[in-house]
């Protein structure tokens, strides 16, 4: 993705305002950078180092804040379960570009002040709450702001607030359309559309929670190290993949392994500037995403890059028996077999001396559970050069979340 010139000069800015703001991480990553030197794209490359979550980690708690702390409005924090949380420090200015990138995400989406917006993610540290409800309140919709979990509660209100936008996590949203399918609520809601964010689901998934609610599906990107949920999001012409907002987020998509940009439509990680932001601006933040450049215009007419729904993260990724494996590739293999459904999870164990992986999977009622048994470990063999085992169970027999749910466990000890 080529950069302008108008973001070479936020950059520049950005590294002069850090080398100047006293903080020792801005100090110490910048010390042999002179912005002045940075004057094409390929300098950017060259001299601005890359950041991981393991930096940011180590500047717990408040050692990102690039502003005196009377600045600091508000702070939010990862889940820090690996670790250090990452504690990100907003501006009052971060808060409102937030809200506005997120205003626009609700537009795209074809969502007027006239909905009413039902908010089930977290409210707290957590970004997600509070920044579905700041766009919502910034477009001049009507916010309906539940939170996590009280499925009897959210399907009461939705009812009875008439809801016409859900936002939720993919797998809350398959555990709220499953319900209002068991309990016959469909001629009761009038949900029009989901805006569904925080972690990756695939086109069986999608398809299952769409054909049950009968809505449009938006899938929403961000993380918390990048202001949140709110900083890209699929146009209404729902194929061509998650548009992002260049005039707030410079974005690479670079190899993981040697970090050098991929080819467009070449699957890699994405890599995030911050051009504007003030509490806590980051660098060539390497977000583990994985996702692909879609060259060309947009059909909807927006001029903001895209980028392929996201088909994973580097570090969901297990090797079993010299393959390597992400949540993608089962999901690829299970929308081949006609009968399964969206659900499923992967058990990684080392058995007698090898590593065996186990795909437990849903089918729908009345499907012959042993073609699909034979059907999945036939295209893994075919794909991989392995065979899984593999163990299907009913449609709603593994468990659901209220949050996001971990598709592979591996439980092999290092």
């Amino acid at each position: 993705m080529k950069m302008s010139e108008t973001q070479l000069e936020q950059i520049r800015e950005q590294i002069r305002r850090v080398k100047k703001c006293g903080n020792p991480f801005y100090t110490e990553r910048f010390k042999n950078v002179n912005p002045e030197d940075i004057k094409t794209q390929q300098d950017f490359e060259n001299l601005v180092p890359f950041c991981s979550k393991q930096d940011l980690r180590d500047a717990y708690p408040l050692g990102l804040a690039a502003v005196p702390e009377e600045e600091i409005v508000r702070i939010h924090s990862s889940s820090g379960t690996t670790g250090s949380p990452v504690i990100i420090p907003y501006t009052k200015k971060d808060v409102e570009d937030w809200a506005i990138m997120f205003a626009r995400c609700y537009e795209m989406a074809g969502i007027t002040n006239k909905d009413r917006i039902q908010i089930t993610p977290g409210y707290g540290l957590w970004t997600a709450g509070i920044g579905f409800q700041a766009g919502c309140e910034r477009l001049g919709a009507m916010a309906i702001p539940m939170g996590p979990g009280n499925t009897e509660k959210q399907l009461q209100m939705m009812q009875d607030l008439k809801a016409s936008v859900i936002c939720a996590t993919s797998s809350y949203a398959l555990l709220l359309a499953e319900q209002v399918e068991k309990r016959g609520l469909m001629d009761k809601i009038h949900l029009k559309k989901g805006v569904i964010g925080s972690e990756r689901w695939g086109e069986k998934m999608r398809n299952r929670i769409k054909n049950i609610l009968g809505i449009e599906l938006y899938d929403i990107y961000g993380l918390t190290e990048c202001y949140g949920p709110g900083i890209g999001i699929n146009c209404t012409n729902q194929t061509d993949g998650i548009h992002i907002f260049d005039d707030y987020l410079y974005i690479e998509i670079l190899d993981p392994v040697t970090g050098k940009p991929v080819e467009d439509g070449e699957i890699g990680e994405i890599t995030l500037t911050t051009l504007v932001k003030e509490g806590a601006p980051l660098f060539r933040f390497r977000t583990h995403d994985l996702a692909s450049f879609i060259p060309g215009e947009c059909p909807c007419g927006s001029k903001f890059p895209r980028i392929s729904h996201i088909m994973g993260r580097s570090d969901d990724m297990v090797k079993v028996k010299g393959n390597i494996i992400f949540p993608s590739t089962i999901e690829d293999v299970i929308n081949s077999v006609p009968g399964a459904s969206s659900e499923y999870r992967a058990v990684i164990e080392h058995v007698d001396g090898k590593d065996q992986m186990t795909v437990i999977v849903e089918v729908e009622g009345g499907t012959d559970r042993t073609e699909v048994s034979l059907q999945i470990q036939y295209t893994f063999k075919q794909k991989y050069n392995m065979t899984p085992e593999v163990k299907v169970v009913g449609i709603g027999e593994l468990p659901r979340s209220e949050k996001k749910t971990k598709r592979i466990e591996d439980r092999r000890v290092e």
